[in-house]
This record gives C-alpha cells, structure tokens and sequence, in this order.
C-alpha cells in the first residue's frame, strides 16, 4: 500500500459521492430541532423526542431492509436510497413555504431518512468490498473518515452562517440537494454489477431478519468487536446532550465557544486518519485496533472534571481532540478489519444488523442518561458513561482470526 495510490474512476465517482452527501449532512447538523423550536415552538420533551424516537424508529423500520438489499444489486440501492433522503427532506422547506408544517412531519421525515441511512450504509460497505481488492480497502476507508472529519469542521459553521442569512430550512434544501448528486455521482461510477444469487430459490421469512445478527454473534472476533462499538458509541453520545447542559447552562459558556470545543478538535480526526494505514504497516492491523480502541475509552472521563472560563474551554478541547484522533486511527481499521472478516455474501445483513443496534443503543441509552441526569445532576452522570467506557477495551477482539471462506461462484459466470 503506497502513499497517494489511486483506486479508480469508479471509486473516485463512489468518494465524492460520499463527500457531497456528508457535507450536506454536516451543513443541516442540528436544523431539525431549531426548526421544531423556531418554527413550531415545541418543548424540551418534542426535541428530545424527534432526535430519540426518529432514530430508533428509523432503526427499526430497516431491519426488513437488510435481507433484502443482500441479494440485489448494490448500486441501484444505493441510488434509491439517495433518492429517497432526497424527496423526504425536500418535504420539509415545501410545507414550510406552504405554511402546513407540522412536528409529526418532522418526525416522520427523520424515520424515513435514518432507516434509509441504515440500509445505504449497509449496501455501500457491500459495493465496496466488490468494487475493490482487499489490500485497497484500508486505503478507501481512511479517505472516507478523512472525508468525514474534514466536513464536519467547515459544514456546521457555514450551515450556521446559512441559516443567519436564508432562514431556518436553509440547511434542509442543501442537505436535500446533496444525496440528489449523491445519487448522481453514484450512478456515474458505472460499471458491471452481477445480481447477487440466493442459496435458494424461497422467499424471505421472518426468521431471515436476525441473519445479520446470528452471523455476527457466532463469529468469534465479530461479536465482541459489535459489543464494542454499540456500547461505546451509545456511551459517548448519550453523555452529549448533558455536556450541552452543563456548558450552555450552570457554567455559562457561550453557543460560539460550545461550536468551537466541539468544531476545532475534529482536526484531530483528519490527522487520525491519515496516519491509520501507516500504522497499521507498521505495527499490524490487530494492533493498531487494540491499542487506539483502547486509548480513545480513556478520554471522556476528563469531562467529568470540566470548569467555567478558558481553562474549561481548553479542558474540553482537549479531551476532544484525543479522543477524535484516537477514532480517527481506530474507525477506518475497524471498517476494513470487519469487512475482510465478513463473507461476501453475508454483507449487507451484517452492516445493517450492526448499524440498527448501534443506532437503537445509542436511542436507548440517552433516553437513560437524561434520567440519570436529572436524578443525579447533569456532571455526575457525565462522569458515570466516562467510567463505563473505561471498561469497554475489555469487549475488543483478542486475536486476529482467519479471513472467512468465499463461496465459489457459479459454473459461468464472473
């Protein structure tokens, strides 16, 4: 794996794709609540629900998805999928223009487009573990993550400034357009996709939804690896609305210096990923897997200890910034290292079955960190996920195992 190696036309087309889209979502990062605040005047509990319930609901609604997306071809998913994030949140500015916009309309928007998110994430990672050889996958994963960090430093900021001067759903119309040329630059990519065959000629059953879930639970490095993730991400997630509490209220930071801890410190992840693939030359993939999974649990305890004024601010920004350089090492290794450790044609079933748990723990567990907060104040609780997470390393692989098996292809065909 050489520094600045090409992966292709396709890919290229498959990358800017991505990038388009995250930058949509980064430009419209926290439109939904502002709208439902602004706009329709709801309450605490409204917001609460709309980011809570739109998830787990969304995440639910996909489980049916996965099964069937695996035996179709990857690239018309994705499309559609684009597609409809599209037609969904153009929705949004439409009835606000018409002046029938509603909470139950948003709501309804953000399950469509988190089930959507669900079952694109899920083919994409199929399509690309077909679109490129092994040895590149490491190298497309880290210029996703790459792609990611850089977005989300100069998408919330303009989305900001967007919504000062064009109004509140500013930032729905540019998120819309996105996945359009999204769609766009996915179906340039082009190319021959063979359709997927199934094992056998049945139709799906009921049983067939948890295939995701059995595949991932009888793999021996797969299934601490999904523990992992699922408790860290939902861990760290749900001790985020608190710190907003804390910061924007008992310690009085102002909405420009809670951006800004949160903004800068995602340079750490441009730099993380970058220097994800020469580490894991250097020191083996496995390695580089337990050690930043294990550093980046470390970090979130120090919120716990956070104060007002500048010493605060730089406390925040720099728990931040380790633990964002500390994912961007681990993620694009754990998204190469779980799909080499995938069978080809258990892909999608996999991915979403992950992507819907990760989704519902992260519903289920800021839902109990907002009692825990109430009951036990908002740094207590803080401090509580921060010593939870400090157990986590615990749930990653041991060993590296073999690569899975691929089933032989049929007599004629490629």
């Amino acid at each position: 794996m050489r520094s600045g190696q090409r992966l292709g036309r396709r890919f290229g087309w498959l990358w800017g794709a991505y990038g388009t889209s995250a930058l949509g979502t980064w430009l419209a990062f926290g439109a939904f609540p502002l709208i439902a605040v602004q706009v329709l005047h709801a309450g605490p509990a409204e917001v609460a629900a709309l980011s809570s319930a739109g998830a787990a609901v969304g995440a639910a609604a996909a489980v049916p998805l996965g099964p069937w997306v695996e035996f179709r071809r990857k690239r018309p998913v994705l499309i559609a999928m684009d597609l409809v994030r599209f037609a969904a949140l153009l929705t949004i500015p439409t009835a606000f223009a018409l002046g029938v916009l509603t909470f139950v309309q948003l709501l309804l928007v953000s399950v469509v487009v988190a089930a959507a998110d669900i079952t694109f994430r899920a083919a994409s990672g199929a399509y690309l573990k077909k679109l490129l050889p092994a040895e590149d996958l490491l190298v497309a994963n880290a210029r996703f993550e790459s792609t990611a960090w850089t977005t989300t430093i100069i998408g919330p900021p303009l989305g900001g400034m967007a919504i000062g001067l064009l109004g509140p759903v500013a930032t729905v119309v540019a998120d819309a357009v996105s996945y359009l040329l999204s769609a766009l630059g996915i179906r340039a990519t082009g190319g021959h996709e063979p359709q997927p065959e199934r094992p056998a000629a049945t139709p799906m059953r009921a049983r067939d939804l948890l295939d995701g879930w059995r595949y991932i639970l009888a793999d021996a490095t797969l299934r601490p690896l999904f523990f992992n993730t699922a408790l860290f991400n939902g861990l760290v997630m749900a001790a985020q609305p608190l710190l907003a509490v804390l910061m924007l209220g008992r310690l009085g930071f102002a909405p420009w210096q809670y951006g800004l801890a949160f903004a800068a410190p995602s340079i750490g992840g441009l730099l993380g990923s970058q220097l994800a693939r020469p580490l894991v030359i250097r020191f083996g993939q496995h390695q580089v897997l337990a050690v930043a999974g294990t550093l980046r649990a470390i970090w979130p305890l120090g919120l716990a200890f956070l104060g007002p004024g500048t010493g605060g601010l730089l406390l925040v920004m720099g728990v931040e910034v380790g633990l964002i350089f500390c994912c961007g090492v681990f993620n694009p290794v754990y998204a190469t290292y779980r799909l080499e450790r995938t069978a080809t044609d258990r892909v999608t079933r996999t991915l979403s079955a992950w992507a819907v748990t990760t989704k519902a723990t992260t519903a289920l567990l800021t839902a109990g960190w907002g009692v825990l907060g109430a009951l036990l104040g908002p740094r207590t609780a803080i401090g509580l996920a921060g010593v939870l997470l400090l157990a986590t390393p615990l749930l990653l692989p041991r060993r590296s195992a073999a690569l899975p098996s691929e089933p032989e292809p049929a007599p004629g065909r490629t």
